[in-house]
């Protein structure tokens, strides 16, 4: 969904202005604020201004790339002739060349929709600009040759490499794949990575991958341990590497060497081999980078280090928000830093308490299992342990061990469960067949609380550990759910718990009272009965998959919910979610605490309607699956 503009700043002087007001309007105005007031005041005289009565054209079909207006007073109308659809815009919002979406450039006309004035920006001004100031440009993302995407050299302080999120990882190669046969002599292997210094090659044996080696390879298996320097170099080499296909987005690879630390990937064009990335390549000389990031949370050896280094994540968001980054990849993004901070508490747990005496999987439940965390979120997490657990021998280890990790998270900014659902307590740190008759309670006999602990103990995701434990629980947990009519009718009652606060003729209800009196709540109101109804649908289809987009995608085929409707949910949970980070977003810049609070004054007019839209796909698709209860569908 295009956005026309977010900048909307409703202290601006609703009288008509003269020239010498354009530098308090520039002053006041979230966007160009940005700039000190040296350059405001050299950029004011460069707006034009023009007066208009109501129903003057203002700019034709066609013709809103020529010229930026920002509506000093009055109002006006973007309006597709064609469509017969139009837009309101008030004083403070902006449009044409770089804030009105690029494909309505050519099919929007401008027209005074009340008597107004217009200051007026040449293309060139702002494209000029934007290039020199590069704070300025991450909110004109449609503006040619200055996008996030194309901003990202001259903006070395935003954190992270602004198109990663959409590149092919092929645009990040920068030569040919160093290769050598694997029965090359470790020696010579090194002699040729000094002369060519590169940092890894690939061994090939008939044109396929064999393995990979690195410098850390070299460090840690040559010289540590004294091997004969004669030997094969596949003798040290990672064997059967994680690939990357060269077409996939850059986003993916580096999801993939966070959640794994590794900083060397081979790329393959089919079978053929591409080339090879590293992590400076993905994210050089960004410090907030999450490839960056995590490897250096996985260096820490306490905690200490850990607290300084999560402490970057809200900055993470801030710089994702920045870069336009879609909510889906965000909540992945952050969430693989939560995974990192949790491994390598985990880490350093063993490493105090030595190892553990029988298998165990640490699993995330909640936003984390389902991959949608922002900066501002609480643990929700549990522990399954093998079946040879014996609390009399293995207790204390276990229980110290949890609380290590629980406390250390809480120390990182992950605050402890409000409701205890941690694997420090004692419930939540079982056996397997324990968690096995838990979910078999929960599912045969759904009381409230059993409803309760099923939305959160439902949604999980393995850290770390024996994977194992948690796959054949969830197995028999999706086969003892799907098709379990009492069930189902008890988690659809729940699911409507939640409803979007639209009123009797289709407004957008505010929080009448309270701390957050006047704002909408997006989380409880929007996004948490999105992740609701996925679930619902994922356990009566017997879905495994465990984030939400993917839940509604997977669900379609199902027969749960149409294809239209499981897009219509998609669409609406990431306009929802991208709302709440970049407000998120905005509040942490501004140095206050992230809420999931918005004042509508916030949004434009076209953002507005884009939420009461989303508010009404929720609100409908409820109605649809209440509907179907009632009539004992289940």
């Amino acid at each position: 969904m295009g956005v026309f503009s977010p900048w909307f700043h409703p202290a601006m002087n609703p009288e008509t202005p003269t020239t010498t007001s354009v530098l308090p309007a520039l002053t006041s105005h979230r966007v160009w604020n940005q700039l000190d007031p040296a350059a405001l005041a050299q950029l004011a005289p460069q707006w034009q201004l023009e007066t208009a009565e109501v129903g003057t054209p203002l700019l034709p079909q066609g013709r809103l790339h020529s010229r930026t207006g920002l509506i000093l007073s009055g109002a006006v109308d973007l309006h597709d002739p064609d469509l017969d659809m139009a837009v309101h815009l008030q004083a403070g919002e902006m449009f044409g060349f770089g804030a009105t979406p690029a494909q309505h450039l050519t099919t929007w006309q401008a027209t005074a929709a009340t008597d107004c004035c217009i200051a007026w920006l040449a293309p060139e001004t702002l494209s000029a600009l934007c290039r020199d100031h590069s704070a300025l440009a991450y909110f004109f993302p449609s503006l040619p040759g200055t996008s996030q995407a194309g901003n990202a050299t001259h903006a070395p302080d935003s954190g992270v490499h602004l198109n990663l999120l959409g590149t092919p990882v092929r645009s990040l190669i920068k030569r040919e794949p160093i290769t050598l046969p694997p029965g090359t002599s470790i020696q010579a292997a090194a002699r040729k990575m000094s002369d060519l210094r590169v940092s890894s090659v690939l061994l090939v044996e008939q044109d396929h991958l064999f393995g990979l080696v690195t410098d850390r390879d070299l460090r840690n298996r040559v010289v540590a341990q004294g091997l004969d320097i004669a030997r094969p170099v596949s003798d040290i080499a990672t064997l059967a590497p994680l690939t990357m296909q060269a077409q996939s987005p850059a986003f993916e690879a580096l999801l993939l060497m966070a959640r794994h630390n590794i900083h060397h990937m081979p790329v393959l064009d089919g079978t053929r081999i591409a080339g090879m990335i590293t992590a400076t390549d993905l994210a050089e000389q960004h410090s907030t980078s999450p490839v960056y990031l995590a490897g250096d949370i996985y260096k820490q050896p306490s905690l200490q280090g850990l607290v300084q280094a999560s402490s970057r994540v809200r900055q993470l968001q801030q710089h994702l928000a920045a870069a336009d980054a879609s909510a889906y990849s965000t909540g992945h993004i952050i969430t693989t830093i939560t995974d990192a901070v949790t491994t390598r508490l985990i880490h350093l747990a063993e490493a105090e308490l030595g190892p553990p005496p029988v298998d165990y999987v640490w699993v995330a439940a909640g936003s984390q299992a389902r991959s949608e965390q922002t900066a501002r979120t609480d643990q929700d997490n549990c522990l399954v342990l093998d079946d040879r657990y014996d609390e009399a021998r293995h207790g204390e280890y276990f229980r110290a061990f949890s609380r290590f990790v629980c406390d250390g998270l809480d120390a990182c900014g992950y605050v402890h469960c409000p409701g205890e659902m941690m694997a420090m307590t004692d419930k939540w740190r079982q056996p397997r067949q324990r968690w096995s008759e838990y979910f078999r309670q929960w599912v045969d006999k759904p009381e409230p609380m059993a409803l309760m602990l099923t939305c959160v103990f439902f949604d999980l995701r393995a850290v770390h550990g024996k994977l194992e434990l948690l796959d054949s629980l969830r197995q028999e947990v999706l086969a003892r759910t799907r098709g379990h009519s009492l069930f189902l009718a008890h988690m659809v009652g729940n699911a409507l718990k939640h409803r979007p606060p639209l009123g009797l003729f289709g407004t957008i209800s505010r929080i009448r009272g309270g701390d957050n009196a006047g704002t909408v709540d997006l989380k409880h109101s929007g996004i948490v009965p999105i992740v609701d109804l996925a679930r619902v649908y994922a356990l009566a289809g017997g879905v495994a998959a465990v984030n939400t987009h993917d839940r509604l995608e997977q669900v379609a085929h199902t027969g749960e919910v149409s294809e239209q409707s499981a897009r219509d949910l998609r669409d609406a949970l990431e306009f929802l979610s991208k709302l709440r980070i970049d407000h998120q977003a905005r509040q942490m810049t501004q140095g206050h605490k992230p809420d999931n609070f918005l004042a509508l004054e916030e949004l434009s007019n076209f953002e507005r309607s884009h939420l009461k839209e989303a508010f009404s796909v929720v609100q409908t698709l409820q109605g649809v699956l209440g509907q179907r209860y009632q009539a004992g569908r289940y």
